[in-house]
């Protein structure tokens, strides 16, 4: 298995925000605008504090579907289409660096789908990538519950 993509070239003016360690990226779905970038960054900051972690660096980068798939098929030999794929560059437990590719196209389907926001279900897929890198998983039912609710915990710390 190769390694996984690392983006460290700026997108086009307008699609790249960041802050120090957190990142936000637009790969190929121009349409994409991220809001309420600031207030982002410190929800996930208050997250990684919360579960007294540093953020080293986070790189979220938006995509389509056809790209995640691409990825999920190379890195994970999964030939399935899934919301966030997230990959973890750290290399202490105390740090949060890592990689998060999510499909805009599969998280406007699961919100219709779900009957929530875009907005919420963009959140909730965006903390679930973060819960990823503190160790949380999803494999099976049981921990399937408690990331559920661990989102929804993280969920409701945001103030915007």
């Amino acid at each position: 298995m190769s390694n996984p993509p690392h983006h460290d070239a700026f997108p086009p003016e307008g699609l790249h925000h960041e802050a120090p360690g957190i990142e936000f990226m637009v790969e190929d779905v121009p349409e994409f605008a991220l809001g309420d970038a600031e207030d982002l960054i410190a929800w996930i900051e208050r997250i990684a504090a919360v579960h007294e972690h540093k953020i080293v660096q986070l790189t979220y980068i938006f995509c389509s579907d056809e790209y995640l798939h691409k990825l999920n098929v190379e890195y994970l030999d999964h030939d399935t289409l899934t919301d966030v794929i997230t990959f973890d560059n750290a290399d202490d437990s105390d740090i949060l660096e890592g990689d998060i590719f999510i499909s805009v196209e599969r998280v406007a389907e699961n919100a219709k789908e779900l009957g929530h926001s875009f907005r919420d279900e963009l959140h909730r897929v965006m903390i679930h990538g973060v819960l990823h890198l503190l160790g949380y998983h999803d494999k099976d039912l049981l921990a399937q519950t408690a990331m559920r609710k661990k989102e929804d915990y993280c969920l409701s710390l945001r103030t915007f």
